[in-house]
């Protein structure tokens, strides 16, 4: 191992856990995917946040559509994937994340939820949820897990 090996191990921090959910719903001219904006940078992604103690990964996932977008619906128990990504920490520094995505389906929405009035929300046809998605992994999710 080289010496640039050594300082990247020492410098590179471990890949901090997060759960997400790929909400989605049968719209007028079929499949449709929630995206909801980042309360930071306006970015579109899907809900997601950190695990919770006392809460499996789907139920902590399912927890954080409820409080980013008033989603309900039905929950698939297995992950349907695995994203990279960064958290940006409150002190601003950026980590490394690992997101562990579930899926929820026949997904309805709430007008009164915790983070309402904070986040804009909405569904979109797989195909343009894909497109406006602002992380190139979860584009190729939402493509994969409707192709």
């Amino acid at each position: 191992m080289g010496l640039i090996d050594t300082l990247l191990r020492l410098v590179r921090r471990p890949a901090v856990l997060q759960v997400a959910m790929l909400c989605t719903r049968t719209g007028p001219d079929g499949p449709e995917v929630l995206l909801v904006k980042t309360l930071d940078t306006g970015r579109w992604i899907i809900p997601k946040g950190w695990p919770m103690a006392g809460h499996t990964l789907p139920e902590a996932a399912a927890r954080e559509a409820w409080e980013e977008a008033g989603a309900v619906g039905r929950v698939r128990p297995q992950a349907i994937g695995r994203l990279s990504g960064a958290k940006r920490l409150k002190n601003g520094i950026d980590v490394p994340s690992e997101i562990v995505v579930f899926r929820m389906d026949d997904v309805e929405l709430s007008d009164d939820y915790p983070e309402a009035g904070k986040r804009k929300r909405r569904f979109l046809p797989v195909a343009k949820a894909a497109a406006r998605a602002d992380m190139a992994d979860l584009s190729e999710l939402i493509r994969r897990e409707f192709a």
